[in-house]
C-alpha cells in the first residue's frame, strides 16, 4: 500500500462526508478552497456556514510533503529528512447550544527513512451533557475499535482523556472519545508495555483508520437528530459562547495539530477552521448551584467510562 493510495482514499472520505453533512443540515451547502504549499503538496478546504443544524464547519483533506523543518525533525524525534502527511480534519460548530460540537481527524504520517504511522480520533463537546448521548457516543465508539482489537477502546479512550484536557482550567474539553496517534506497523496491538506478539501490519491499520473515519457521520447524526429540536433561550446561548471560548483557548494553547500545522507552513485558514464563529470570555464566571451548567461542569473530567453508564 502507497502513499498515494491512502491520500486517495482521504480525498473520497472528504467528498462523503461533505455530502452527508449538507443532507443533515438541510440548508447549507460547502464552499470549496483549494490550496498548494509552497514546500509541497496542496489540499482541499470546506468550510460549510450559517446551516439549519451547522453555524460554522470545516471539513478539510490534506496532502503534504516536502523537506522536515528542524523543528518538526526534533520535537518528533526523526531522522529523516522528507516528509509526507495526509489526512481529513472536522469540526462542527451547531447553531443550537443543545447540539454538540465534534471533532474528527484521521490522518497517515510518513518519512523519507522509512518511518510511518497513523494517528487521529473522535471527540465530542457537549455545552451541555446529556448522559445517555454520552453513553450512545462511547459506545459506538467501542463497537468501532472492539471490531480490530478489543484493547483500543480503553487505551484510546485514556488517551484522549489526557490529550483533550485544559490544564490551565483542570477540565476536559468536552466528554472524550478515542484518541491515537503514532500507531505504526508491528507495534504490539495491545496495552502500552504489552510484551505480545508484534501488532498489526499497515493494512489492518488502516482498515481500522477508515473505520473511524466512516463512524463520525452515522454517530453524530443520530446525537444532532436527537438534540436539534430541543428549546433554548438567552441563557443557554451565553453558556455556549462561554463553552466556545474554552474551546478556543484548547486549540490555541495545547492542540498538536494546530501546532504541526504552523510548524510546517500549511494554510493557515485552514488550521485556524477549527474556532467557532464567535465565543466569548466572562471574567471569573461561575456556574450557578444546582444548575444544568454545574451539572456539565461535573461531567468535564477524566475517568468516565461512559460505556458503562
Amino acid at each position: 500500500m502507497q502513499k498515494e493510495e491512502i491520500a486517495h482514499y482521504f480525498k473520497n472520505l472528504q467528498d462523503a462526508i461533505c455530502s452527508s453533512l449538507e443532507g443533515l443540515d438541510g440548508k447549507a451547502k460547502f464552499q470549496e478552497d483549494n490550496w498548494e504549499r509552497p514546500g509541497g503538496g496542496g489540499g482541499r478546504s470546506r468550510v460549510i456556514q450559517g446551516g439549519d443544524l451547522i453555524e460554522k464547519g470545516g471539513v478539510n483533506f490534506s496532502a503534504v510533503h516536502g523537506d522536515a523543518p528542524e523543528r518538526m525533525l526534533s520535537a518528533l524525534k526523526l531522522g529523516g529528512k522528507q516528509f509526507f502527511a495526509t489526512g481529513v480534519s472536522i469540526v462542527l460548530h451547531p447553531a443550537s447550544p443543545m447540539v454538540p460540537i465534534i471533532h474528527m481527524n484521521v490522518r497517515y504520517f510518513e518519512m523519507s527513512d522509512g518511518t510511518m504511522w497513523f494517528g487521529g480520533g473522535i471527540d465530542l463537546t457537549p455545552h451541555y451533557v446529556v448522559p445517555e448521548d454520552a453513553a450512545f457516543f462511547h459506545k459506538t465508539l467501542k463497537e468501532t475499535c472492539d471490531r480490530h482489537n478489543t484493547d483500543y477502546y480503553e487505551r484510546f479512550r485514556k488517551w484522549a482523556d489526557d490529550y483533550f484536557y485544559i490544564r490551565h482550567r483542570s477540565e476536559t474539553r468536552g466528554i472524550g472519545g478515542i484518541f491515537f496517534d503514532r500507531l505504526a506497523p508491528g507495534q504490539p496491538a495491545g496495552k502500552p508495555g504489552s510484551s505480545e506478539l508484534p501488532g498489526p501490519d499497515k493494512e489492518a491499520l488502516f482498515a481500522f483508520v477508515k473505520d473511524v473515519g466512516e463512524t463520525f457521520v452515522p454517530v453524530y447524526s443520530e446525537i444532532a437528530n436527537r438534540r436539534r429540536g430541543d428549546s433554548f433561550g438567552e441563557r443557554e446561548k451565553t453558556w455556549q459562547m462561554l463553552r466556545r471560548g474554552r474551546y478556543v483557548e484548547f486549540n490555541l494553547v495545547w492542540d498538536k495539530g494546530t501546532k504541526f500545522g504552523l510548524d510546517t507552513d500549511g494554510r493557515t485558514e485552514s488550521i485556524l477552521m477549527s474556532l467557532p464563529p464567535v465565543a466569548n470570555w466572562e471574567y471569573a464566571h461561575t456556574a450557578e448551584p444546582g444548575s444544568r451548567e454545574e451539572a456539565t461542569l461535573s461531567y468535564l473530567k477524566k475517568g468516565i467510562d461512559w460505556t458503562k453508564q
